[in-house]
């Protein structure tokens, strides 16, 4: 876990005061319930309208973005870090989002997440070999990382058995994504570490003004933006319908950096993908959609992994052995000086 002594606030709500339970309690909720919402708005728009412009839908929640953020009272003056630094990842975040987006139209749901999921791993592997960062984790997160990701992909491949749409085009697009997003929490760690001042509205803000012109670039060579545009204009109530997932994705992405800032990248992760465990599970409550063996299993392992993640770490930590050990040589070198003076006193005085 990630200490950090920076005044932190989510929407008014002072964070730093608040116990470390508190603070992740409160920044999980606000993650979970923008991106649920999030979820069944992709679902709708996707799937029920068979709208599949993912870098397009991008662009628009980019624009709402920084309407939010100009409400929120932020300006350009309360910059802390210099715009060079957000270019890398801004192109990173926006490749992510549009990546993952534009895969819907060749992967299902189920599909998705399960590629999604195993995000976790190399988040942590590119955390330990970031040379701003350095994470070393030790070996029961690693296990409790590999069980969780197992029991998720465990789970949605049985829903991909029965409604099974895989596409070449798809997977490419989805494992690109997955890779921006290793990189993705990592760099967001490494601005908050090297600069606390570092606020969460100035992150999204500069990612979005520098990254929207990004896509630009594929929505002009695939020709996505002309087609997208005359879908939109035909169907209005689209817009709406992005708005309201670009307000409560806005509320998602601002817990997401709190808990970036304050838990790390990896414990980030760990939370976003158990939001998709979250939602696949929930579709089946509500949907009273029949759960096979292969579910239980799955929900089973991940359990495991959530047990492990919260399992004390059973070795002493080297810092109380260390100051044991120096503890112990000054007392002996305390007593050696008491006996030399005791000595001292007893010599008689020439």
């Amino acid at each position: 876990m990630k200490s950090d002594d920076q005044a932190r606030f989510l929407f008014g709500i002072s964070l730093t005061d608040r116990p470390k339970w508190q603070q992740f309690l409160i920044c999980s909720s606000g993650f979970f319930f923008g991106y649920l919402v999030n979820g069944l708005c992709e679902e709708y728009v996707y799937n029920r309208l068979g709208f599949s412009y993912g870098w397009y839908f991008t662009f628009v929640q980019g624009f709402v973005y920084l309407f939010l953020i100009r409400i929120q009272g932020f300006t350009t003056k309360q910059m802390v870090n210099p715009w060079k630094i957000y270019v890398k990842l801004s192109v990173v975040l926006m490749c992510s989002h549009g990546l993952t987006k534009g895969s819907l139209a060749y992967l299902n749901y189920p599909a998705q997440i399960m590629f999604k999921s195993t995000k976790l791993l190399p988040v942590m592997v590119v955390g330990a070999f970031m040379p701003s960062l350095r994470r070393k984790y030790p070996v029961q997160e690693y296990v409790s990382a590999v069980l969780f990701v197992g029991g998720l992909v465990f789970f949605t491949l049985a829903d991909a058995n029965t409604s099974p749409n895989f596409s070449i085009i798809g997977v490419i697009m989805i494992t690109g994504a997955l890779v921006m997003d290793s990189f993705l929490g990592n760099l967001q760690e490494a601005i908050f570490t090297l600069n606390p001042d570092t606020s969460q509205m100035e992150m999204l803000f500069c990612s979005t003004v520098v990254g929207a012109p990004v896509l630009l670039l594929p929505m002009i060579l695939t020709g996505e933006l002309v087609v997208a545009w005359k879908s939109c204009s035909e169907h209005p109530y689209v817009y709406g319908v992005l708005v309201f997932e670009a307000m409560a994705t806005f509320i998602g992405q601002i817990s997401v950096l709190s808990l970036i800032a304050i838990f790390g990248a990896a414990a980030t992760a760990m939370v976003t993908t158990a939001r998709k465990a979250v939602t696949l599970l929930l579709s089946y409550l509500i949907f009273t959609k029949p759960l096979t063996e292969q579910h239980f299993s799955g929900l089973l392992l991940i359990s495991m992994g959530i047990v492990s993640r919260l399992l004390p770490d059973s070795k002493p930590p080297q810092r109380a052995v260390k100051s044991d050990n120096i503890r112990r040589s000054r007392h002996k070198e305390e007593n050696i000086s008491s006996e030399n003076t005791a000595d001292e006193e007893k010599r008689p005085l020439v």
